[in-house]
């Protein structure tokens, strides 16, 4: 792999997407709302033999780390928490109830905040209502996020005996340093303990989170914090960059800018995670992902059946994924929703018998050509052509004119390779995938103003 020059930095670092969605979540209006979010489920009840994914968002948290970017709410009194679920199980049943006989879900996700915040008897009471409303799909993924700080064996024992199989646990840096600058004080054998007890207990998949990019990190401390991870051996591992957002989140305001890694270290971080996880016999997965090749996420990678949504990679794709709790993101029939993000407003909503819907999008044909293109390369890193012709009814080059252009300069920069057939974006190309998605957005060639809305690229 050719190296990475300052050149290559200066011209590539800037604000860019995730892609968890395509539009993403910039583009939602309060013009998408609950009538329109109420029709779209009815058009959903209609495909009443599809599997769903779903997904429940528990956001309480009893202290805030700075570096976070989720929707959370910041307590430590529970009858708070008791409210919500209340309110949330009427959501849950009322969204049922517009989805008629479509009932099977395919993938069932917890996330947070932190859903071991909850205690096991509302564990128990909140999956109660689920698995009374939805069937589990036999071999369904259904995923927890924990806090190794919080989380008891108790609980884990419960989650274990509810039918949840996959765990992910936060860890982004086991330096103390770097625990102290970001508020988050965990420690390796507090991880390693919990792992361990979730293996003992027969979750068939691990995953650990790790972030590059946080301040004080050095190449030397992270490759000690790699170490300690691949002294664990989770079955999967995702490497998130941190995404910098004061404007949007302000606790992060309090992280001191100078002590941010440069972009160069911040790209060596990276580099060193792929270095060490490929040498330990972990299968890349996408832009930040790592799996064991026999885990179900390493073999999502080989066959092709790797995707990605608002819940980020899955290897359980289903056509449409609906989301309950306090901003909620679904994806239904053409639409993505969500629900409000200001955990009052969403109560009041639920209270009065309403979809707590607060904004959305209604995807364009050309949007769901342009998802379809951008999520392929999120995934696989490469596009077939022809593919993509026959599924949208496309001249490709036609259509994507302008494209093929910018490409062209990506091309000469070492980070994708063109053909007639086919677009691959190699190994260098890799380190700046969401910048190769970027030529296809067509949200980005709009003014945006003043005001950043996206986390830098590198």
């Amino acid at each position: 792999m050719q190296p990475v020059t300052s050149a290559l930095l200066r011209r590539y670092d800037r604000a860019g997407p995730r892609y968890t969605s395509y539009p993403t979540a910039v583009e939602f209006h309060a013009g998408v709302d609950r009538h329109a979010y109420a029709e779209r489920l009815a058009q959903a009840a209609a495909a009443d033999a599809e599997p769903l994914s779903f997904y429940l968002h528990l956001p309480f948290c009893e202290e805030r780390c700075l570096f976070c970017g989720c929707n959370v709410v910041i307590t430590k009194k529970r009858e708070i928490a008791a409210r919500y679920l209340r309110l949330l199980h009427q959501e849950i049943r009322d969204v049922a109830a517009r989805l008629g006989g479509r009932r099977r879900l395919r993938q069932y996700h917890w996330g947070g905040g932190t859903p071991t915040y909850l205690s096991p008897d509302e564990m128990r009471e909140l999956h109660g209502v689920v698995t009374s409303e939805f069937d589990l799909e036999p071999g369904a993924e259904v995923a927890i996020e924990i806090d190794p700080r919080v989380t008891s064996a108790e609980q884990m024992q419960v989650l274990r005996e509810l039918g949840f199989n996959r765990v992910s646990m936060g860890v982004q840096d086991f330096t103390r340093e770097v625990q102290e600058a970001v508020h988050r004080i965990q420690s390796f054998e507090q991880t390693r303990d919990l792992v361990a007890l979730s293996r003992s207990l027969g979750f068939s998949s691990i995953n650990l989170d790790l972030i590059y990019g946080l301040p004080l990190q050095t190449p030397e401390t992270f490759a000690r914090t790699l170490e300690q991870v691949l002294a664990i051996r989770p079955d999967r591992v995702a490497v998130y960059s941190f995404a910098h957002v004061p404007w949007l989140k302000g606790q992060q305001r309090r992280i001191e800018t100078d002590q941010l890694p440069a972009p160069d270290v911040k790209l060596e971080l990276f580099a060193r995670a792929v270095e060490a996880f490929r040498g330990a016999g972990y299968v890349g997965v996408g832009m930040d992902h790592f799996a064991l090749p026999e885990d179900e996420m390493g073999r999502a990678v080989a066959d092709g059946t790797l995707w990605r949504n608002f819940m980020g990679y899955t290897v359980k794709h289903a056509p449409d994924m609906v989301a309950c709790g306090e901003s909620g993101i679904g994806d239904v029939a053409g639409a993505y929703v969500q629900n409000h993000k200001v955990l009052h407003e969403y109560e009041r909503a639920v209270e009065a018998g309403e979809l707590p819907v607060e904004r959305g999008y209604l995807l364009s044909d050309d949007d769901r050509l342009r998802r379809h293109v951008i999520t392929s390369l999120m995934c696989t890193f490469t596009l077939d052509l022809r593919d993509v012709e026959r599924r949208f009814g496309i001249d490709f080059d036609a259509t994507f004119a302008r494209e093929r252009e910018e490409l062209a300069r990506l091309e000469q920069d070492g980070f994708v390779r063109l053909g007639d057939a086919r677009i691959d974006v190699v190994r260098l190309g890799r380190l700046f995938v969401r910048n190769v998605c970027m030529v296809f957005d067509a949200y980005l060639r709009r003014p945006s103003g003043d005001t950043p809305r996206f986390s830098r690229t590198v």
